[in-house]
């Protein structure tokens, strides 16, 4: 089986709960390799760890960037994370 460039998954992780979500990302990172990885997602949890994170309103990108930087720098980003995340994992 050849192994692409490029794997997108649409808002595959929604529906699961955390620990399987955290450890099916953890596999699939050893199964992508190199591989560019494109997570469409709605639950912050899912993609706190990602590269890069571009965050749209109403088909609009209005963030780029990092966990931290977005929670930083993009109201949006925040009040996202804010309804998901304990105030803990906000700091």
């Amino acid at each position: 089986m050849k192994k692409p460039p490029i794997y997108i998954f649409d808002d595959s992780f929604s529906a699961l709960d955390y620990k399987t979500d955290v450890a099916l990302r953890r596999a699939l990172k050893a199964q992508t390799g190199d591989s560019t990885v494109l997570i469409v997602a709605q639950r912050v949890s899912t993609i706190m760890t990602a590269e890069q994170i571009i965050v749209l309103n109403d088909g609009e990108v209005v963030g780029i960037g990092t966990h931290e930087e977005l929670l930083n720098n993009c109201p949006t980003y925040y009040e996202i994370a804010a309804s998901q995340l304990s105030k803990e994992e906000l700091q």
